[in-house]
């Protein structure tokens, strides 16, 4: 079984620079809906046959010019959903760079445990699981290999990542995943292989931007992604 890894594009949060977690009504940018309109001309003509995806608005508006091109209705999963950040939810990312709590996020991520919400552990299981129960799924169903896409926050994907890379969670910051960017696992019965990570197409733009100091709450790569004109560069926030 063959997993697509999507996450949302570039969202009015981003732009902002703030912790959008799981307020509604997060939309994607201009910037974000050309990406999605490019992710599905890149995909489309993948046998791709089901789409999985967190109920928040930013990943329904990133999946549904795929799903359109390929005939499918998109599966809400309420365990794909963002962290629950909690009392962090809609904090200026400047702001949350002064709380203790974000040391321990970038360095003992296992730990972190977001005030009123939910702990990244907790999230990586779920998160996980999901992957997991959808792909076995799918398999007896079909009875062979099926290749899907599920669609979901940076933090959630590098969970999965971290998880089929045999990476402990406390390292989880050091794989990057941007904006409508793809990543790709592959499951079988001797284990899961990661394929494809961060990958998003020819645009090497992010390569230029100034090197982050750490990970922002969300998968960010700080200062990597566009903003709606596409060429200011700015922090990112999920």
């Amino acid at each position: 079984m063959t997993v697509i890894l999507l996450r949302h594009g570039v969202s009015t949060s981003n732009t902002a620079r703030t912790l959008a977690g799981r307020t509604p009504g997060v939309e994607l940018t201009e910037r974000g809906t050309e990406q999605a309109a490019a992710v599905a001309d890149r995909l489309a003509t993948l046998p791709i046959e089901h789409i999985a995806s967190s109920p928040l608005l930013r990943c329904q508006r990133t999946v549904a010019p795929l799903a359109d091109k390929l005939g499918l209705e998109p599966d809400c999963d309420e365990r794909l959903i963002e962290v629950d950040y909690g009392d962090w939810t809609g904090r200026p990312i400047a702001e949350l760079l002064t709380e203790p709590l974000w040391q321990v996020v970038q360095r003992h991520a296992s730990g972190a445990v977001f005030p009123g919400g939910e702990g990244l552990a907790q999230m990586q299981q779920r998160a996980v699981g999901a992957v997991r129960d959808i792909e076995r799924s799918l398999s007896e169903r079909a009875g062979r290999d099926v290749l899907w896409l599920a669609c979901a926050h940076g933090d959630v994907i590098k969970s999965i990542l971290a998880d089929a890379l045999g990476l402990h969670l406390d390292g989880f910051q050091r794989i990057a995943v941007e904006p409508a960017s793809i990543s790709v696992v592959r499951y079988t019965r001797h284990g899961p292989a990661v394929w494809k990570f961060n990958d998003t197409g020819a645009d090497l733009s992010a390569l230029a931007a100034a090197a982050p100091t750490s990970s922002t709450p969300g998968g960010e790569v700080p200062g990597a992604a566009s903003a709606d004109n596409g060429n200011a560069r700015h922090r990112d926030s999920p």
